[in-house]
């Protein structure tokens, strides 16, 4: 008898989403005139920048010639685009990184999902509340929680939640953990730590032989002088923390999937009996045995992101998505509403009004404004109350969902 992994049983299954759909999709049949603007998903809305598609037109050339033709590549990714990697996001910081300590992978998504594997199932894992579900979702896959409870929470998971009350700073656990998962600037909240706080993380880090796993993926957005880009902008951190980032966001990737994780050879795992490992060496063997590698032409688009002009092409990009952030924030503040993020970040977190739950509050926007979001409680327990809106929409669109949430919507 074949047996499954049951720790997949405790998963509740795709629900926030399919909920989502089968709302919208139930809306739209009972209202089919109805012009609905979806502002819920993190997907881009803007193309590739020019820079970027005239590489990969070139890498596609390359292919068709036997001299220039590339079959399986390095699973670590192309020298050329590791070494603009470090060159580029790294090295104007301060931050010194070996070309053996950046790994190219099809995503941050996979890759924050991934790394755990390299740890026990018996770490004590932590997290902020909300959360971004692959987090929790994988340690569930991999054995480390008990049950789903009533609360929303998994049993065995330390919960560091994250709230209007405490300005949306997490609080350093009150019990040992062992792995910790931070996302700054933070996916759902929009909000950021400063060096100061996330400095006390490291130090508890190193202090426990804790491992941070740092989601560094909206690093491109930041707006504000005294917000750190990198974890390793802390002192210490290339000790503790592994960082992860994606071309999805800043450059347009989502259908393209190209990202990186950087993993310094410092940061250190161990045995039951206290030996030390490398965490890159372990990472190394688990990425060469289970990935292949992203393909040549997408890598040379991504190598072209770092070019003058590919720079310059990806900050416009960032500007729309930004200005789209301020109309939605602002907006929103005009009508009376509490909100955050935004500043620093693609996704604005606002709170319910009337202490609405998360649901309810789907429903009524998209009843009166036909206009989607996210529920918070979707992110977690401490999402209850809460409502995420992207600015990856269109200019126009967005400006249009404002229009309709200041003059439909009775709050």
């Amino acid at each position: 008898m074949i047996r499954i992994n049951e720790n997949y049983l405790k998963l509740p299954g795709s629900y926030l989403f399919a909920e989502i759909a089968r709302r919208v999709t139930a809306f739209k049949e009972q209202n089919p005139a109805a012009d609905v603007i979806r502002l819920g998903i993190g997907d881009v809305t803007l193309p590739l920048p020019p820079v970027v598609i005239d590489a990969m037109h070139k890498a596609v050339d390359e292919m068709a010639k036997a001299e220039t033709f590339h079959g399986y590549g390095p699973e670590q990714g192309y020298n050329f685009l590791i070494q603009k990697i470090a060159q580029h996001d790294y090295a104007p910081l301060g931050i010194q990184l070996g070309e053996d300590e950046i790994f190219v992978s099809d995503g941050s998504k996979s890759d924050t999902g991934n790394f755990q594997e390299i740890f026990g199932t018996d770490i004590r894992v932590a997290m902020t509340d909300p959360v971004y579900p692959v987090y929790i979702d994988t340690n569930v896959m991999a054995g480390r929680t008990g049950a789903l409870g009533q609360d929303g929470r998994y049993a065995n998971i330390t919960y560091i939640p994250c709230h209007a009350g405490n300005h949306f700073i997490p609080e350093l656990p009150k019990e040992k953990v062992d792995l910790i998962y931070l996302c700054f600037p933070n996916n759902p909240t929009g909000t950021t730590l400063t060096k100061g706080e996330l400095k006390k993380w490291v130090d508890y880090a190193r202090a426990n032989k804790t491992v941070i796993l740092f989601d560094a993926a909206y690093e491109a957005y930041i707006q504000e002088k005294d917000i750190p880009h990198s974890i390793y902008e802390i002192e210490g951190a290339k000790e503790v923390a592994v960082e992860f980032r994606t071309f999805s966001k800043n450059a347009g990737f989502t259908g393209n999937r190209c990202a990186f994780t950087v993993v310094p050879k410092t940061v250190m795992g161990y045995t039951a009996g206290g030996e030390a490992y490398s965490l890159n060496k372990l990472w190394n063997r688990r990425h060469t045995t289970k990935f292949n590698g992203v393909p040549y032409i997408v890598q040379k688009g991504a190598e072209a992101v770092y070019t003058d002009e590919g720079r310059k092409q990806t900050r416009a990009m960032i500007d729309y998505y930004m200005a789209n952030a301020k109309t939605i924030r602002e907006g929103l503040q005009n009508v009376g509403l509490q909100v955050y993020g935004g500043v620093n970040a693609p996704y604005i977190w606002l709170k319910t009004p009337n202490n609405m739950d998360s649901w309810a509050f789907f429903d009524k926007l998209l009843h009166e404004a036909h206009i989607v979001g996210t529920p918070g409680v979707g992110f977690g327990p401490s999402g209850q109350g809460y409502f995420r809106l992207t600015a990856f929409g269109k200019a126009e669109n967005t400006a249009e969902a404002i229009q309709r949430i200041q003059t439909r919507l009775k709050v």
